[in-house]
């Protein structure tokens, strides 16, 4: 029986026996399963390397509690398909590039897939730095044309099912309020929280109401792969989509050139800005307004985002991501300067800018 390698050893521990006999009804097997674990992110998820033999090599991800995870579903849909599987098949179908599924076992928290190697975009800059126009550019041009390609949604998707409505919106701006100011000892006077509410409000009640499409939800330079193939232009294979739902048109454009992961200049910014408008035949005007959906998505992602990693840290004991509790921060102050003139977010910048250290 195989075991699991000492770097992946935490609680809770998956048994690989169900994934033993996924790859040996795959690949018809029988020597012990060989398995190397890897990185992980934010989530409770845990993947793992699989040699298959013949030098193919698969990725399994594995859920904990699979039938109860919110990795699995945000929402009850205990008689349908894992949604990482719905979705995928849904993206695949409309040509965007995702990773092959070779194998599922999802009543023992398995899923097998091709392995993508380690090249995250991130990653892939570290060593090609000079690439990062070329494959910005190719990222917005693959999402415009995934939105296109998504519209309509089939009635019965996952998708369909789920969107950033008021509720949500709000929440996640509440949660900076809760782990990156009240949770580091932050203190609001009543006065600044009823301030802080308003503009939870404010920004919730905007964003709701702007036409929504599919959004990834977390269209970053982590959770996008490089692959390589000889003769051709680098491809970018889209991962950890499982949280896909309804949302506004700029959603995935703040993730990608808002990564709190990735530092660019302005003009870098409106330069993508702008190609995103071309690829959606997109007037002056309509231009401009994808620039204000923009930044006031910046500030509701963004807030979320500082608080999340102070909640990783707190709650889930990584501490990994304290170090992009500031930048991502700056990203806001940035977006509320082009704001500039809203009454609301015009009082939400000065209150952020007084109580938070710099």
């Amino acid at each position: 029986m195989p075991t699991l390698p000492p770097a992946a050893v935490r609680d809770p521990a998956p048994s690989l026996e169900a994934l033993e006999r996924l790859v040996r009804a795959l690949t018809g097997r029988r020597d012990p399963l060989r398995v190397e674990a890897m990185e992980g992110g934010a989530s409770t998820r845990r993947f793992f390397r699989i040699d298959l033999g013949g030098g193919q090599r698969a990725v399994a991800m594995y859920v904990p509690d699979a039938k109860r995870s919110d990795e699995v579903a945000k929402v009850d849909h205990a008689e349908r398909r894992w949604p990482f599987l719905e979705v995928r098949d849904l993206l695949a179908e409309r040509g965007v590039g995702v990773p092959a599924v070779l194998g599922e076992a999802c009543e023992d928290g398995f899923v097998l897939v091709e392995d993508l190697g380690d090249d995250t975009l991130a990653r892939y800059l570290e060593k090609h730095p000079s690439s990062r126009e070329r494959l910005y550019r190719r990222a917005v041009a693959d999402l415009a044309r995934a939105q296109r390609h998504l519209d309509p949604l089939p009635g019965h998707s996952v998708v369909a099912s789920r969107a950033f409505d008021e509720d949500l919106l709000r929440w996640e701006v509440d949660h900076f309020r809760e782990w990156a100011l009240e949770a580091r000892d932050i203190h609001l006077s009543d006065e600044d929280r009823a301030l802080f509410t308003e503009a939870e409000h404010h920004l919730a009640r905007t964003i709701a109401a702007w036409p929504y499409g599919f959004v990834h939800r977390d269209y970053q330079s982590r959770n996008l792969m490089v692959r390589e193939r000889p003769g051709t232009d680098p491809e970018l294979v889209w991962i950890d989509f499982q949280d896909a739902l309804l949302g506004p048109r700029v959603y995935d454009l703040v993730a990608l050139l808002n990564d709190s992961y990735q530092s660019f200049d302005r003009a870098f910014v409106e330069a993508r800005l702008d190609e995103y408008a071309g690829h959606h035949g997109l007037d002056a005007g309509g231009r401009r307004d994808v620039g204000r959906e923009f930044d006031m998505v910046t500030v509701q992602r963004k807030l979320k985002d500082a608080g999340r990693f102070v909640f990783i840290d707190r709650v889930r004991g990584n501490p990994s991501f304290l170090g992009f509790v500031d930048p991502t921060i700056e990203k806001v102050f940035g977006a509320l300067e082009r704001l500039a003139g809203d009454a609301v977010l015009d009082r939400l910048h000065a209150l952020l800018r007084r109580v938070l250290p710099r």
